[in-house]
């Protein structure tokens, strides 16, 4: 029998960091995401139960694809003789082709077909974006509503009307033509970066083949459209957002700031790649919001030590961005480059004027900054700011850093 720890990091690995692989692979064949997701959810029950009993098969993804097709099969076949279904027999002759369990490889990968399903102009935005969280990257229902401050149900509603809709609509699992492909990526680019960053700061922080896998995604997007300057930026924000991960915890998992990280540690390949990148694309004169943002991170990579940034080009490139993309969350970051490249005063005055939104109450990073701005300019209201950031605060790293800081005041 498998010991418990071998067991639980097995189906860990196949249903997590598998998952989007597989599933992909599974709706290709049967053409209904939502039969593919619950004959997966089955060959995982299923994997627990077995897996338990006669060991880790030698691949591991490839026994869950196999006998997930060989559950869609029991259930088209049940589903022709009671209801007459008689198109869906045509699925069976293909899924009569699984793989060979000993290669994972035999997977075919059609993940980036279910990228431009589930961002299919017929949906709307939020929509893509959970749906692709939830096929691609994994994510529960619960994870994907807290990180659109929604509540579980009213999430697992949308996903469900969602799957109904691409059924019902007859959306291909394909690529866009070329013609198509600029208007539909400005969605796939979103989903990208949201899924980027759940691996890279979010819920899921630590868990890195989310950013790795889209990182992946994005290259091949790159070489699908190497004329698209927002692609490329957002390639060259990923790669050097991710240089910097191993520096942003201790071995401990305690949480680095910026200011505090070992630059030595940081990856400079991905740096290069990414300056590589910034640099071939900025000239084109067509600049975007990821191409901005992958230029703040950039001076942030080629400083050499915190009080080598240069915290004015930074405060002036927010400014751009937030003249075209004029967000709270974009205001929020330019008031902490302000605050160092101006003053704390006006900081305050730029967050004064996102506190008007009400909803920025209940909104953690705004509630950091503002306690940090406080802290720093030794207003006594830092402290139930921090009091205020902490309770909205999930990641337990996070929360003992604003714990210590807040702690540090008294």
């Amino acid at each position: 029998m498998l010991p418990p720890h071998s067991l639980r990091q097995a189906i860990d690995r196949c249903a997590r960091e598998e998952w989007g692989r597989i599933l992909a692979a599974l709706t290709k064949s049967l053409g209904d995401m939502q039969l593919a997701e619950d004959c997966l959810q089955d060959a995982v029950t299923k994997a627990i139960e077995v897996w338990a009993r006669d060991g880790l098969p030698r691949a591991p993804a490839a026994w869950l694809i196999t006998t997930a097709r060989r559950r869609a099969i029991d259930r088209l076949r049940r589903t022709a003789r009671f209801q007459a279904k008689v198109p869906e027999l045509s699925y069976l002759a293909d899924l009569e082709n699984t793989p060979d369990e000993s290669d994972d490889s035999v997977i075919p990968d059609k993940r980036l077909e279910m990228i431009f399903t589930c961002c299919h102009p017929a949906l709307e935005e939020k929509t893509q974006v959970a749906l692709t969280l939830r096929t691609l990257g994994g994510l529960t229902t619960g994870e994907i509503a807290r990180a659109f401050l929604d509540q579980p149900d009213a999430m697992a509603q949308r996903l469900v009307r969602a799957k109904r809709k691409i059924a019902a609509a007859g959306i291909p699992y394909e690529i866009p033509s070329a013609d198509m492909l600029p208007a539909r990526t400005a969605a796939v680019m979103s989903v990208l970066y949201l899924i980027f960053n759940a691996g890279y700061t979010g819920a899921n922080a630590g868990k890195w083949g989310l950013s790795d896998e889209a990182i992946r995604l994005a290259r091949i997007i790159h070489t699908l459209m190497p004329d698209d300057t927002e692609v490329a930026g957002l390639l060259a924000l990923m790669l050097l957002h991710d240089a910097r991960r191993i520096a942003r915890k201790s071995d401990a998992g305690e949480m680095i700031p910026l200011e505090k990280q070992n630059r030595n540690r940081w990856d400079r390949a991905k740096i290069s790649e990414g300056d590589a990148i910034l640099q071939a694309t900025l000239p084109k004169g067509r600049v975007g919001p990821y191409q901005l943002q992958a230029a703040i991170s950039a001076l942030h990579a080629q400083s050499a030590a915190w009080d080598d940034t240069d915290w004015s080009q930074i405060a002036a490139l927010y400014a751009l961005l937030y003249r075209i993309q004029p967000s709270p969350v974009v205001r929020i970051n330019q008031a902490m480059a302000v605050s160092y490249a101006t003053s704390i005063d006006a900081a305050l005055e730029m967050l004064s004027s996102v506190a008007e939104d009400p909803d920025m109450h209940r909104y953690q990073p705004f509630l950091t900054a503002r306690a940090d701005l406080l802290h720093r300019s030794g207003h006594p209201d830092a402290l139930p700011a921090y009091d205020a950031a902490i309770a909205l605060t999930e990641q337990a790293a996070e929360r003992a850093f604003l714990q210590a800081k807040r702690d540090g005041i008294l």
